[in-house]
């Protein structure tokens, strides 16, 4: 740049020169003509010439001056004006701030530290923004008006099952293959208004998702977000809370009706009845036990739900827990034809109520000999575990419990055979009374289960040491 700006000044230097001294030969040349002819005298054509020379070559030296300063400073601005798109500027000793270059250069120099500022904190704000989306739980999509795919999160790819490795510029469709969402996008997309959708995304899970769509503003028109909360457990529970309600009405509606139906018919006359008065009344009164275990049970579950029980913790000795359930049982399994064997029972303890842990390990004895078949065992052991934790193992060889019913048998009033488990008694709670006193103990249930071959029931809970009395 420098030695175009000097040779263009250059150029003109000498254009000038050349013109002055024609102008200068033309002048003297009508100055001798103006005298009557008289030629000039070439000294003074040759005096002329010097101080023409000397002009133009101080001309030139001032013009290489200039060129030079202008130069320098017009380098400085293109190097800050090319710093605008690029890192940010570093800071620069302005030469002479009072000349109108100079006050150019620096609020370039300012305009230039600003917008790097503004650059900064938008990546920022970007980089953040892409953190909270890129590991929110819920699923996120955005799309453009055209409906491709602009962004989606991880949890959003995991939900559709996306095997792919590049999802940007795809379309709706081949990323979701539902056409209520397309509709549903599209419409947010064609009006400007939100919409929601309960659906799944995968034809092969059963994971249900709650989808909201909200418009966003894009260059070319209107855009989507959408995002997809997973409400699968809460569907889950709302049909625990509907099977609950049900099945509490039912246990609750049939003694009921026996005690209301014998109690009418003693009643109707049946109190002078003395062969079957007695057999009336007891069956009131079984019927009234029954209830009454019902509302215990609910009683013991809803405290241990809340977490509202004070009992103090103690340290637990559990062949004492095993021994007590299994002399309580006895009787129950004699009747039954079962037999109870004690298998490795070792002298362990744990922190907890004694009291809920009888009641625990009792539910799952109780029910290994009422499910059980005629000649049947139970097989009652306790074991420390390699990870330090007590194990209790309660093994039946009863009619087991099918695959698909495992996950639910823990839930209030659920159960497997529900014409067996009314014949054999029960209020349906005890599973769950068992997981809910194992889980305020610090300790996880688990069950394994073969139909036609058994089922066994583990408690894990933490080990304590024994306190010296």
């Amino acid at each position: 740049m420098f030695r175009s700006l000097f040779g263009k000044l250059a150029i003109t230097a000498v254009v000038l020169l050349a013109a002055t001294l024609g102008a200068i030969e033309y002048t003297l040349t009508r100055y001798a003509d103006h005298q009557g002819g008289a030629p000039v005298d070439w000294l003074v054509r040759e005096r002329v010439l010097e101080i023409s020379s000397g002009a133009a070559a101080l001309a030139l030296a001032v013009a290489f001056l200039v060129s030079r300063s202008l130069t320098k400073k017009v380098r400085r601005l293109k190097r800050i004006a090319d710093g605008l798109a690029g890192t940010a500027p570093e800071p620069i000793s302005i030469y002479d701030p009072g000349d109108d270059l100079g006050a150019l250069e620096r609020s370039l120099t300012t305009v230039a530290q600003e917008l790097h500022a503004l650059v900064d904190s938008l990546r920022f704000e970007s980089a953040r923004r892409q953190a909270i989306l890129s590991n929110m739980a819920e699923g996120v999509l955005a799309v453009d008006p055209d409906l491709h795919v602009t962004f989606c999160n991880q949890a959003f790819l995991r939900a559709v099952q996306f095997r792919g490795e590049n999802f940007e510029g795809l379309s709706l469709l081949e990323l979701v293959r539902d056409p209520e969402l397309h509709d549903l996008v599209r419409h947010v997309v064609s009006s400007g208004e939100p919409g929601k959708l309960r659906m799944k995304l995968s034809p092969a899970t059963t994971r249900v998702f709650d989808v909201q769509a909200t418009a966003i503003a894009m260059a070319a028109g209107h855009g989507a977000i959408v995002i997809f909360h997973d409400i699968t457990d809460l569907e889950r529970l709302e049909q625990v809370r509907k099977d609950f309600v049900a099945n509490v009405s039912h246990e609750l509606r049939t003694p009921l009706a026996g005690i209301i139906g014998y109690a009418e018919t003693l009643l109707d006359g049946a109190l002078d009845d003395q062969a079957n008065r007695e057999q009336f009344v007891e069956i009131i009164r079984a019927n009234a036990v029954r209830l009454g275990s019902i509302a215990a049970d609910l009683l013991v579950l809803s405290e241990l739900e809340s977490g509202a029980e004070t009992q103090e913790q103690e340290t637990i000795a559990v062949r004492g827990v095993v021994e007590s359930v299994l002399l309580t049982v006895e009787a129950e399994a004699r009747e039954r034809n079962v037999t109870l064997r004690r298998e490795s029972i070792e002298d362990l303890y744990v922190a907890g109520s004694r009291l809920r842990l009888e009641q625990a390990v009792l539910n799952l004895v109780a029910n290994a000999i009422k499910f059980n078949r005629p000649g049947g065992e139970v097989r009652v052991g306790v074991q420390h575990e390699p990870s330090g934790a007590v194990a209790i193992t309660v093994a039946d060889t009863g009619v087991g419990i099918p695959y698909q019913d495992l996950p639910r048998i823990f839930e209030r009033f659920y159960r497997v055979d529900k014409a067996r488990s009314r014949q054999v008694g029960g209020t349906g709670l005890g599973l769950s009374i068992v997981k809910h006193v194992v889980e305020r103990m610090k300790g996880t249930v688990g069950v394994e289960s073969q139909l036609g071959r058994g089922t066994t029931f583990t408690i894990h809970l933490p080990a304590a040491r024994r306190v010296a009395v």
